[in-house]
């Protein structure tokens, strides 16, 4: 049995117990087999498009536990593809008032001609001049139609632009995966990478992807950057880890050093798109980038906030805005990014994308493009000053409770949340938030309340009847949830949810709620 037979047939099996039966197949390759088995198994959890394309050469276990997951390569792909039509559309529409402006020129240097043309013209040549000058209306309309192009043809140049001139380098290439998905958005694209097996790992699996409008290039980014002519977009994810191996978390710490790159990055993109740690202060790393930054996006998939973009632009100037984003792969709707144009206000992410779509290769099994995310989405822009506060709402005359999704706690955008949804905070630190009605779009989720409790045994003896296991969370409370379950003796699971938490009062009470659909 041959290395690529033993890896196709045991592939689903647990690669623990291939490695302890090595010595039966003495023809294979058992450390590589294992390493594309224990790929494979994560790529049909974090990467299916991968998975489903026969042939994908993988890194080692940890490349691959690191590497970004579809929902957030495609989330990149998205914003890479609003980002390069936004550039496109704005230098169209300076060189269309740059004609425009031309044109009016002319037009006033013609009607000169003609005025200083009436004294000493005959009448037959007279009227020529004027014919020629005053063209009869199918003409001018021909001509302003050229100056101010239809929709649909500004929407055809736009994608001409965008399908042409558009290209992009990705600095710090890795896997691939990021790469994989964001040069769909651009006409070409240059994966760099200093790992010379990474690259030609790359090198192979592009083309089984049906991505063949890419370059691969064994360089040092800070290098290669100095050689780099103007890109639309580049594409930066640096490395999150010391010389020790241990992790960092500080924009300072990364490699490459990002604001020492900062001059160099703008000359040469009209944007950049940065992929920071969660764990990164994101305000510090705005203020870092000395206001260059026009959008930050919190990506957060099932719950857990996994990345912190941040985009730049000296081309593109307009106000902050901040992005949170709650990803779920498998929906019936395209992560776009429209309808954040408000200073604070909640989208969910539209069915109809704004973006153009990438057709998918031929050669391809499933172009990473027209895959479904359906995500929500809530964008503010922040502000120096507080929004107003709601008016409190007591938890006893509260119907129903509201838990923020993990990229708005990441953000700490809470007032905001609470001025845009209408919702009112249990306390400052608890981030629950209570209304009296059920608040459509929230982004996170939303409990039912059916009985509130404090600690004390009788109450919450009358208030735990006829409950045998409940899921428990703790918000801003003195008992960590182990220490609350063996005190309210309950199993873990159910349909059942107990959050604990303390008012604006300082009182301790149990939220008992089910689940609001």
């Amino acid at each position: 049995m041959t290395t690529a037979e033993f890896i196709q047939e045991y592939r689903e099996k647990d690669t623990r117990q291939l490695a302890l039966q090595s010595a039966r197949f003495p023809d294979v390759d058992m450390p590589y087999a294992l390493d594309q088995i224990k790929g494979w198994q994560t790529a049909r959890r974090k990467l299916p498009t991968w998975a489903a394309c026969d042939g994908i050469v993988y890194p080692p276990h940890l490349s691959m536990e690191q590497c970004s997951s579809e929902p957030t390569a495609q989330y990149k792909l998205n914003l890479a593809m609003e980002w390069s039509c936004r550039i496109e559309s704005s230098e169209f529409r300076v060189e269309s008032s740059e004609r425009e402006v031309e044109s009016s020129e002319l037009r006033v240097e013609n009607s000169e001609g003609e005025v200083n043309n009436f004294s000493s013209g005959q009448p037959a040549t007279l009227n020529s001049q004027l014919s020629t000058l005053n063209p009869q209306p199918a003409t001018l309309n021909s001509q302003l139609s050229t100056l101010n192009p239809q929709p649909a043809t500004l929407n055809s140049q736009l994608s001409t632009l965008n399908c042409h001139a558009s290209r992009m380098t990705d600095l710090t290439g890795g896997f691939g995966v990021d790469f994989s998905f964001t040069s769909c958005a651009f006409a070409s694209a240059t994966y760099v990478e200093r790992n010379a097996q990474l690259c030609h790992m790359v090198e192979h699996n592009l083309p089984l992807l049906g991505i063949d409008n890419a370059k691969v290039v064994c360089a040092d980014a800070v290098d290669y950057l100095s050689t780099l002519d103007m890109q639309t977009m580049i594409f930066l994810d640096p490395a999150r880890r010391d010389q020790h191996g241990a992790k960092t978390v500080m924009l300072a710490d990364c490699t490459p050093d990002v604001v020492q790159l900062l001059p160099q990055l703008l000359k040469k993109s009209r944007f950049t798109m940065l992929k920071l740690s969660p764990m990164l202060d994101w305000h510090k790393a705005v203020e870092d980038l000395q206001g260059t930054v026009r959008e930050v996006h919190i990506v957060s998939v099932g719950g857990e906030c996994k990345e912190l973009l941040l985009v730049l632009s000296e081309e593109i100037e307009s106000e902050l805005k901040v992005f949170c984003a709650d990803l779920e792969a498998g929906g019936s709707g395209e992560a776009g990014l429209s309808g954040g144009s408000s200073s604070s206000s909640s989208s969910s992410l539209s069915s109809e994308p704004s973006f153009p779509r990438t057709p998918s290769s031929p050669s391809a099994p499933s172009h990473p493009s027209t895959h479904s995310l359906s995500a929500s989405l809530f964008v503010y822009t922040p502000s120096t000053t507080t929004p107003a506060p709601n008016s409190k709402l007591k938890i006893q005359n509260s119907k129903f409770f509201h838990e923020p999704n993990a990229s708005i706690m990441k953000a700490g955008c809470f007032d905001e949340l609470a001025a845009a949804y209408g919702v009112s905070p249990v306390s400052r630190n608890s981030h629950l938030f209570l209304s009296a009605e059920p608040v459509d779009g929230f982004p996170g989720r939303s409990f039912s309340i059916e009985r509130v409790t404090t600690l004390n045994k009788r109450e919450l003896r009358q208030a735990l009847a006829g409950i045998e296991k409940a899921n428990i969370a703790t918000r801003n409370f003195p008992l960590s949830v182990a220490e609350l379950r063996k005190r309210l003796k309950l199993k873990d699971g159910g349909d059942v949810y107990i959050f604990a938490t303390t008012t604006a009062e300082d009182e301790h009470l149990l939220l008992i709620s089910h689940k609001y659909q």
